[in-house]
């Protein structure tokens, strides 16, 4: 499988997603490795071969300009690297806004490293319930819960930053910039006119090309498509892990590889939970929990108190010390004060504070702007694939130069994510 460059890049606009992404690799025998910021030649060495190669980024939450800063330089990474295509991963419910998390801002950034004029959108994910027919988006609330056109969504609807107000993704991404779209729908994957509906689409010469994703078999076609036009020269393509999923269905020697249980992979050690997600969802799961001794994480307080966050940091010290898993639950909505990326910020210095002190086998971090700027606080600098656990949460493996953080098992879940007994199941055996 392994080549002299890697294929494939994908850029994740948070960790969460960029995880996922890891695991549709991993899982079809794809070396596959994730880095938490562009790598250092030493830490390239240290990652061996590679036929995929990632970087997590927090590039949901930023604004075009911050975003272009960050993008333009990891843009020159990847095509330094020689991947014939470079997928910028964005949620699979495509919460995003002209003014936060701009997928037409990320395009500008990256496409002029990739001078292919194909630009694919992936426009579903049907392995984590998010559909795409005639452009417009359908996702289900919750796992396995019942689906809703996006704009109707009941928690992606009033997302309290990026609120989808639109569900036909042509109209929803022209407000960011594209706009001049065509779209492939899934019709036209049926039959041997797939390729003529590619091509008549093309010869349009759009921004970019919306593909429909309504079952798993329009990965297939999807798939052969895109290794088709990768012909033409590097590519750029944008959408959730469906990107890699399809690009598998026709990669030489990609299978799915043998699953290894939670349970081979489970060390000795208390679990540590943060969540930050004020999903519902998410917030279900918490009120199942029964696992964890749980406290609850005065948001206002650790913004403004020095010592609030260092009283809260002794307490799951020395809770961790007696051997008990310990769930954080920062404030629910009506409580938590409009500085997302401040408290996403502090509960990540509160969380460097724990790890430099605790020792524990499993930490999971819950919420997807919670996840990427806590994470970055580590001095973590790659996470590779471990194990399955649900659909866009697996576990990884850390990889540090710390080693108290090295081999760390890590998830990171995004808040529509996972069963209602999810964070109980990571503490069994």
């Amino acid at each position: 499988m392994t080549t002299s460059r890697p294929l494939y890049g994908w850029y994740g606009d948070d960790f969460t997603g960029a995880t996922d992404t890891l695991a549709s690799l991993a899982e079809r025998d794809i070396r596959a490795l994730l880095f938490l910021r562009i790598p250092t030649a030493e830490q390239l060495r240290a990652a061996g071969p590679l036929d995929a190669i990632g970087i997590a980024g927090a590039t949901r939450s930023m604004a075009p300009d911050a975003m272009a800063a960050e993008l333009s330089a990891a843009g020159r990474f990847f095509a330094t690297a020689g991947v014939g295509i470079l997928h910028y991963k964005c949620c699979s419910t495509f919460d995003s806004a002209p003014h936060v998390g701009s997928l037409g801002a990320a395009a500008r950034a990256l496409r002029s490293h990739f001078a292919n004029p194909f630009l694919p959108i992936v426009g579903g994910q049907p392995n984590l319930g998010r559909y795409c027919l005639f452009g417009n988006l359908f996702a289900a609330a919750g796992s396995g819960g019942p689906i809703h056109r996006i704009d109707r969504h009941p928690t992606m609807s009033i997302h309290p930053v990026t609120p989808m107000g639109e569900a036909d993704l042509r109209r929803h991404l022209a407000a960011q910039g594209l706009e001049r779209i065509e779209l492939v729908d899934y019709r036209d994957y049926e039959g041997p006119t797939a390729e003529d509906a590619f091509a008549a689409r093309l010869a349009a010469n759009p921004d970019a090309v919306l593909l429909d994703v309504a079952r798993s078999g329009d990965l297939l076609v999807i798939g052969r498509m895109l290794r088709r036009q990768m012909e033409a020269g590097p590519m750029l393509a944008i959408g959730p892990s469906s990107v890699a999923q399809a690009l598998a269905t026709a990669w030489p020697g990609a299978r799915h590889g043998a699953s290894v249980s939670t349970q081979d992979v489970m060390h000795a050690g208390p679990v540590l939970c943060l969540v930050g997600s004020l999903s519902p969802v998410t917030r279900a799961q918490v009120a199942a929990s029964t696992a964890y001794k749980r406290l609850g994480v005065d948001t206002a307080a650790l913004l403004r108190e020095p010592a609030y966050a260092v009283a809260l940091e002794q307490d799951v010290l020395g809770r961790l010390a007696a051997g008990h898993h310990v769930m954080l639950v920062t404030d629910r909505p009506s409580q938590a004060p409009g500085n997302a990326e401040g408290v996403a910020l502090a509960t990540g210095r509160l969380l460097r504070g724990i790890m430099e002190q605790a020792l524990i086998r499993r930490l999971v971090v819950a919420g997807g702007d919670t996840s990427s700027l806590a994470v970055q606080s580590l001095d973590i600098w790659g996470l590779s694939y471990r194990a399955a656990l649900v659909p866009g949460a697996p576990l990884c493996r850390t990889h540090s130069d710390d080693p108290r953080l090295d081999g760390l098992d890590i998830i990171l879940k995004g808040g529509q994510m996972g069963p209602v007994d999810f964070f109980d199941s990571l503490v069994a055996g």
